[in-house]
């Protein structure tokens, strides 16, 4: 039974929605907690920047089955034949079966496949395959997803391996060194080709000496046909196309009611991109949105981050749509503009340094839709682009996104966590007076400046740590980070009032790497996730290498986080930052693998189990999502938009079903 409080109720006007309930919390299910995400300020915009809104939205959610397709080769045709019983399923609905059908479809659409979204591994259903072979015989042909001349019982012997084998294709994404992680990876990136192939065709293409390359393979599918390798292109004419057409559709929609040239530009620009599949044209798109800095709205729309790809090269496609939150981006400015001042001051080596930190533009926002990879999980901070040389040259954008760190914020209120997981009522206090406030400036400075800190030499492969490279990033935006969040330039620029505030951020995050962290992973597994593992990474290091400053001691059977002293803790940041960037700058290979294995990944199995029996008692759910707002076009009596209305009362099945009919694009 799900935890449904949020009023159901539809508003119909302006005033009603005003004034509605908005309650936050949603559905829930294994280990999900669904959240509401409020558009706040949202009725302030013009006509004409809702309409804009309106339509990137559109575009935004267009590109969903590109993502379920790029977790793996099997989940559009899993999620269909699902959602098809599903929908006509007449039988008793209070039965273990349908009960447990229903939660693996739900994580199936969370997940956008059947892999977890942070651990990698396969779901594993907990319905009888004779549920699933009975209904499945009642889906009419025309509803199954066949393909060329596939029978009805040739796909249900396919889908029947693949949902209930457990060791068939286990893990979305395979980390483990000694394996080929290609081979062994169901991401739907490479096709009958091993690592070393995979390597040597994209160490080849970045060859040339140009530090001013694209992102080779950044928007393809590499295969092997015949013995030869070839890329299977993401474009209108190529991979994806109908979904790419129906993108471009909207794009072109939104760039009628752009606030600026700027962004009908950009808009334009990604358009040719999606059409040819050219990445210097991508280059050209990330370089024109970089330098836009008008305009309330932004978004984003492509093949971004790298980390479904166990080789960290190629993008999963994800979109968001935001608008600013003036008030909120007064204290990202005052970071980005500060810039300068973080990047001479950092403690890394000067040779690793920029000695001109270019462009960085920093807005906290509201998001408006999220799709693709963020969606129904989301960042919550995101900065762009990825390639080095446009964020030297060019500089970068850097956003906070409040209204889903308000929902996150909101939804842990009072749940007893620190309670049970941290033993000193004053450090308690200390938490929950200053952390939330800390948690913000943390990812403020992880974003706006860590990321774009420092500097790759000349020369360097951009995938030379390869499979590390994503831990290695995120663990030296956050060393960055946790190192100025103790730094008075914070009291001065008026960000905190307390020089100790800081200490709050510290303890949180050590006791999240150490331990609580833990809770998230399934007994007797790794950690798998980059950004679980940088924050395993140094925590883990810092209590290694702090001679006793920290420590875990236990009391009463249970283990708990202990800091001498926060300033020796900040010169043990500093310390490990200045390895960190060494091997970012570096492309040091073996020295990202020693630290990430020693630190990152194997677990204690006896705390383990202590910190996942701890959680359980408190009945908290360990990741959370969100359920999109509806938002509907209101015409005139000439079929115009003359306003756009909120619903924040769509159900999570309804969601997702409606997703399916809206864009049910193949690849």
């Amino acid at each position: 039974m799900s935890d449904n409080i949020f009023n159901t109720a539809s508003p119909n006007t302006k005033s009603e929605r005003n004034t509605q309930e908005f309650h936050l919390l949603e559905d829930r299910f294994a280990d999900i907690q669904l959240l509401r995400y409020q558009l706040d300020g949202f009725d302030n915009l013009s006509l004409q920047q809702k309409t804009y809104l309106y339509y990137l939205s559109k575009a935004t959610l267009a590109g969903r089955n590109i993502t379920i397709d790029q977790n793996g080769r099997y989940n559009l045709a899993v999620m269909q034949v699902l959602e098809a019983i599903y929908v006509d399923y007449d039988g008793d609905k209070t039965t273990d079966d349908f009960i447990a059908f229903t939660t693996y479809l739900k994580q199936v659409w969370f997940a956008s496949g059947i892999y977890h979204h942070y651990s990698q591994d396969k779901f594993q259903p907990k319905f009888s395959i004779e549920f699933f072979q009975a209904e499945y015989a009642k889906i009419p042909t025309e509803k199954l997803p066949l393909k060329d001349k596939q029978t009805r019982e040739q796909l249900y012997d396919t889908l029947s391996r693949v949902i209930f084998d457990a060791n068939f294709m286990p893990k979305c994404i395979n980390q483990n060194p000694n394996d080929d992680i290609v081979m062994t990876s169901a991401a739907n990136f490479y096709e009958n080709v091993s690592q070393s192939e995979a390597e040597q065709y994209y160490k080849n293409l970045n060859s040339e000496n140009s530090n001013e390359q694209p992102s080779w393979g950044l928007n393809s599918r590499l295969v092997k046909e015949n013995d030869a390798l070839k890329e299977e292109t993401y474009s209108t004419q190529g991979r994806y196309a109908e979904a790419l057409k129906e993108i471009c559709y909207w794009l072109r929609k939104a760039s009628d009611f752009a606030e600026n040239d700027e962004q009908k530009h950009v808009i334009a620009l990604l358009i040719q991109y999606y059409e040819t599949g050219n990445l210097a044209i991508f280059d050209q798109m990330s370089i024109a949105w970089v330098q836009n800095a008008k305009g309330q709205i932004d978004f984003i729309n492509g093949y971004i981050e790298v980390y479904g790809d166990p080789l960290g090269i190629k993008g999963t496609w994800e979109g968001i749509v935001h608008y600013k939150d003036e008030e909120a981006t007064k204290q990202a400015r005052q970071i980005s503009e500060s810039a300068q001042w973080f990047e001479d001051r950092s403690p890394v080596d000067a040779r690793f340094k920029k000695k001109s930190v270019q462009g960085v533009t920093a807005n906290a926002v509201c998001a408006a839709m999220l799709g693709g990879e963020e969606y129904p999980a989301s960042a919550i901070g995101i900065n762009l682009p990825n390639a080095s040389w446009i964020r030297a040259k060019y500089g970068s954008k850097s956003i906070t996104i409040d209204n889903l760190i308000r929902a996150y914020q909101q939804a842990s209120l009072q749940n007893g966590f620190y309670d049970e997981f941290v033993d000193d009522p004053q450090t308690i206090e200390w938490i929950r007076q200053y952390n939330d406030q800390c948690d913000n400036l943390h990812t403020l400075l992880h974003e706006c400046v860590g990321h774009g800190s420092g500097r790759v030499l000349s020369g360097v492969d951009p995938n030379a740590l390869k499979a590390y490279g994503n831990t290695i990033e995120e663990a030296r935006a956050d060393l960055f980070a946790l190192y100025f969040l103790a730094d008075e330039k914070l009291i001065e620029l008026g960000l905190l009032d307390n020089p100790k505030a800081f200490e709050a951020q510290y303890y949180t995050y050590l006791l999240n790497g150490l331990m609580t962290q833990l809770a998230r992973i399934e007994l007797g597994q790794q950690i798998e996730e980059a950004h679980m593992r940088n924050r395993a990474l140094i925590a883990r290091w810092v209590m290694a290498n702090s001679d006793g400053n920290v420590a875990l001691k236990v009391v009463n059977g249970k283990h708990f986080l202990e800091i001498h002293d926060y300033q020796k803790l900040r010169q043990s940041f500093a310390t490990l930052l200045c390895e960190i960037q060494r091997i970012k700058s570096e492309g040091d290979y073996d020295a990202a693998r020693e630290l990430v294995e020693k630190y990152g990944v194997t677990i204690d199995a006896d705390l383990h189990q202590e910190i996942r029996t701890r959680y359980n008692t408190l009945n908290i759910a360990p990741y959370k999502g969100f359920i999109n707002p509806l938002l509907i076009p209101v015409l005139d009596n000439e079929g115009a938009i003359s306003d756009i209305r909120i619903d924040y009362s769509e159900p999570y099945d309804e969601q997702m079903l409606r997703y399916s009919r809206q864009y049910p694009f193949q690849p």
